[in-house]
């Protein structure tokens, strides 16, 4: 029978990138961690990391006997965790990362309250545009805003809103360019798309029609509070999720443009691996956002 310390010393010299920089973390010497490793492929009888002073890398084997060691470390941690889920408070420390719009719109306001309503719990946010691995990197629990429907993965989804994608534009620009009555005319209107290269948008009509616009691009940006302000300063007609703009659009600082016609639909969804959902303060967090940020959402419906 393996022994799970050994596990846990395997999977921290591993995720960690070395031997030193596990001790390092654990507080342990790193003759330990080595002695440990190298017996626990003694037991296996199998080479599991090459290791040279230049290099760690895993072998074919390790990366096998990695996956499923870190899956018997997170089975470990939740069989112990969920002795105590009744009686203990959510403790511990949740991971959780998001896309820069996303963590602006819903968790900025949303975190605080969850500090104050489990005060042993640490919640770590990582804001990146970039893709994220949710398994391999680590983390809990994931907050996508996205388009098109997630591809199958193997995570857990929950949904939390959906909301349309609208145009906008300001009233002072609106006011010196042709009147827009039918999709066809943002031919020959000002756009801010964005992505570099876009032609353009789709739209979606009241009675189902589709159509594909290409305003003048005059700007493009993969940042949609870019997209807001170059709006509000007039520059052109923009596309953004409805509860981005409706401030905005209260204020009279922007109009919608063709408002039975939208350009899509944004829905954001919570994604977390199988296992660290089981986890009390895991299962804490989730809830605490879905029913949060459902309100959030129903709050900004007009």
């Amino acid at each position: 029978m393996l022994n799970l310390n050994d596990l846990a010393l395997f999977v921290a010299a591993i995720e960690h990138g070395g031997f030193a920089a596990a001790a390092r973390r654990l507080g342990v010497p790193k003759a330990t961690i080595s002695k440990r490793v190298a017996e626990l492929e003694a037991s296996l009888d199998a080479r599991l990391v090459h290791r040279t002073s230049r290099s760690f890398t895993l072998t074919e084997a390790g990366r096998d006997f990695h996956e499923h060691a870190r899956a018997v470390l997170i089975e470990a941690e939740a069989a112990e965790q969920v002795v105590r889920r009744r009686v203990a408070e959510p403790s511990g420390t949740v991971r959780l990362t998001a896309s820069v719009p996303t963590a602006q719109l819903y968790l900025a306001e949303q975190l605080p309250k969850l500090a104050r309503a489990y005060p042993k719990l640490q919640v770590h946010l990582d804001v990146t545009d970039r893709f994220v691995d949710v398994v391999q990197e680590g983390y809990d629990i994931a907050v996508r805003s996205h388009f098109a429907p997630l591809p199958a993965s193997g995570l857990v989804q929950r949904q939390i809103a959906s909301e349309p994608i609208i145009l906008v534009a300001a009233p002072g620009y609106l006011a010196a360019r042709e009147p827009l009555a039918r999709p066809e005319q943002l031919g020959r209107h000002d756009g801010l798309v964005n992505a570099p290269g876009s032609t353009g948008w789709r739209l979606l009509g009241p009675e189902g029609e589709r159509v594909e616009v290409s305003p003048i691009t005059v700007m493009a940006a993969n940042e949609s509070t870019v997209l807001l302000g170059a709006a509000r300063a007039g520059l052109g007609v923009t596309c953004l999720p409805e509860s981005m703009c409706r401030a905005a659009v209260r204020s009279g600082e922007l109009v919608r443009v063709l408002p039975e016609w939208k350009a899509g639909t944004v829905t954001t969804t919570l994604l977390m691996p199988h296992r660290r959902g089981q986890l009390p303060g895991v299962r804490a967090t989730v809830e605490f956002l879905v029913e949060s940020l459902a309100q959030k959402a129903r709050a900004l419906s007009p």
